[in-house]
């Protein structure tokens, strides 16, 4: 039971982090949010053959629920990571790994859904997707780490 709470704990608060960079980016570039989470709950409601609704509300439904499923993706990985991180790899290795494995529990899921490609991205797209899932690994792995 411990390392389920220490793993939902280091999430929450790496997804904390994720979501700070993430909104970061988007005021230093000016550019905006990514539609991405909405996509996927559309995409997961038509296959679980669930209406969301018409109009406005059926769009709110979608960005809640996208972020819903953001912050389950980030709890989600740091629970999986945690029997790993209760063996205290080194601070960078540890930070790293978590973040990678953030990386492809958020994309692999998008890709395999057919919402995103990320043999496309362009090398900014890659930096813009790289540096939240990095800011998420440092703190998820630092909160593990005070956790212990």
């Amino acid at each position: 039971m411990h390392t389920l709470v220490n793993g939902l704990i280091a999430g929450a608060a790496g997804t904390g982090a994720l979501n700070i960079a993430s909104y970061l980016d988007m005021a230093l570039r000016g550019r905006g949010a990514s539609g991405t989470p909405e996509e996927s709950v559309q995409k997961l409601a038509d296959v679980a053959h669930v209406d969301l609704g018409e109009g406005e509300r059926a769009d709110h439904r979608k960005q809640a629920l996208g972020a819903l499923l953001g912050y389950a993706t980030g709890m989600g990985v740091a629970v999986c990571f945690a029997p790993l991180a209760a063996r205290k790899p080194p601070w960078p290795v540890g930070a790293l790994a978590l973040g990678a494995l953030a990386m492809v529990g958020s994309n692999a899921p998008m890709t395999v859904l057919g919402i995103t490609d990320p043999r496309t991205w362009s090398a900014s797209g890659w930096i813009s997707d790289m540096v939240p899932h990095l800011a998420y690994g440092i703190v998820g792995y630092t909160a593990f780490r005070h956790l212990s």
